[in-house]
């Protein structure tokens, strides 16, 4: 991928955190408001900044925004629970195959395969961490099941999956938008 420009990744740190603390509080999308966009907040931070100390900083975010959603924003603490930490390393997940697919980004439409697979991949490792970590760690679970744990992640993976897809896409969108503006700009000044 292209280097980005120190104020450009500003930007959009700044644009996917606040778009995290926006949805963060809402864990499925109603008619009020957007799906929850932690998910691609992680992949999309891997593809388009190059500090490695925005990752804790993007958890740091994500730990008090559900801080403040449970003190304040009373919605329900029943996720916090010794299975939170999972989140660390689902994120992770995000974050690396988000990294990867920057590294093996072209300007081109042949790049779409390796986004969706490297999406996907980043997507399953994160459904296995976290809602795997909170199947097994969270206490909520009496006796755990290998058939039980596949119910829950066809229940809600498909959601996660289908905001992941969603922001991920908007976000592919702008950028080959923004990619042709550029090339259109250059093409009139080189004239």
């Amino acid at each position: 991928m292209q280097a980005i420009s120190s104020r450009n990744q500003l930007f959009i740190g700044l644009g996917l955190a606040a778009l995290m603390a926006l949805t963060r509080s809402h864990h499925f999308a109603g008619l009020h408001h957007l799906p929850e966009a932690s998910w691609a907040v992680f992949f999309l931070a891997g593809v388009y900044l190059s500090r490695g100390w925005v990752f804790p900083v993007l958890c740091l975010e994500a730990a008090v925004v559900d801080y403040l959603a449970i003190v304040y924003g009373g919605t329900s603490g029943f996720c916090v629970s010794p299975a939170y930490a999972m989140l660390v390393p689902a994120y992770g997940a995000l974050w690396l195959a988000g990294r990867w697919y920057a590294r093996h980004h072209r300007e081109a439409v042949a790049t779409l395969m390796p986004l969706a697979g490297s999406m996907l991949v980043g997507a399953v490792l994160a459904e296995l961490f976290s809602s795997g970590g909170f199947y097994l760690f969270s206490g909520y679970f009496a006796a755990p099941s290998l058939a039980e744990f596949a119910a829950r992640v066809a229940r809600y993976f498909p959601a996660y999956l289908g905001a992941l897809a969603l922001y991920v896409g908007i976000a592919a969108l702008a950028h080959g938008l923004l990619i042709g503006r550029g090339r259109t700009m250059s093409g009139h000044t080189a004239q």
